[in-house]
Order: C-alpha cells, then structure tokens, then sequence
C-alpha cells in the first residue's frame, strides 16, 4: 500500500528546508505509520542518498502525527529558486506516494 491510503500531509517551508505534517487518518493508524514511515526512508524516497543527516522526524502522539523536517531541498527557498515549487506543496505530497507495509490481515 502507499501512504496516501491511510495519512494526509500538510507542508511548509523555511527558507530552503521542508517541513512535512504526516497526519494519519485514524488515530489506529499512527503506530503503523510511525514504524512504516522513518527518517531513513524518507532520506530514501527524497534522494538525498541515505543521508538521514539531512532529514529529522519528532513524533507527536498525542495528537497522532509527525513531522519531517528537510534540510536544503528546496533549490534556495521561494525567492531563491527556480524551482516552480519553490514552496514545497508538490515535493511534500510526495510523501504519499512512499510504499509502507499494509496492517496484518491474518
């Protein structure tokens, strides 16, 4: 399954870095989003060769949600780039299409 399935992201920027809100659906799905969802994968599904140096996540369960932050992926920032997405909005909806482990059906 990919993540769209089951989570809705909100994004923003700060100057070149992304922030991502991963916000599952149900608050059931949280536990399985936390485990599929990880800063490794992400470095992964963004391209920045595996370099969790660049990409942090803080966990929110009280409100069963979660944050990446990504330092320096977008070209400069909005004033800074010639990226047509210089705020980030596609390049965070990205995220939904990262492939995660579906909940056990057994």
């Amino acid at each position: 399954m990919i993540l769209d399935e089951i989570a809705d992201v909100r994004t923003g920027d700060k100057g070149d870095d992304l922030i991502i809100a991963v916000l599952p659906r149900e608050e059931a799905s949280f536990d399985l989003v936390t485990a599929s969802v990880t800063v490794e994968k992400v470095a992964v599904h963004y391209g920045l060769d595996g370099s969790v140096a660049s990409v942090r996540r803080v966990l929110m369960p009280t409100i069963s949600a979660m944050v990446f932050h990504l330092v320096g992926v977008l070209g400069g920032g909005v004033t800074g780039s010639s990226y047509l997405d210089g705020h980030g909005k596609t390049v965070g909806y990205h995220l939904l299409t990262l492939e995660i482990e579906g909940p056990n059906t057994d």
